[in-house]
């Protein structure tokens, strides 16, 4: 119970793309556009939800996350 409370203590995610999506399988290609991600250096703000967090984790290779409070 308190490793889930700390780790749902930022209310959102800032992602960035860093990696293209050139040669990635078709599926990564997909979480990035249901990201709202569309190229590398493009950042979007998310809902830190178990959904959101496992989209995350699929790409976590071409995108760097940042917690952000708001």
């Amino acid at each position: 119970r308190v490793v889930r409370e700390a780790v749902m203590s930022a209310s959102k995610l800032k992602v960035t793309q860093v990696r293209s999506e050139i040669g990635r399988m078709e599926s990564q290609r997909r979480v990035l556009k249901g990201l709202g991600l569309r190229g590398p250096h493009s950042e979007v703000v998310v809902d830190n939800t178990p959904a959101f967090r496992g989209m995350v984790k699929k790409v976590l290779h071409l995108v760097e996350v940042e917690e952000v409070n708001e």
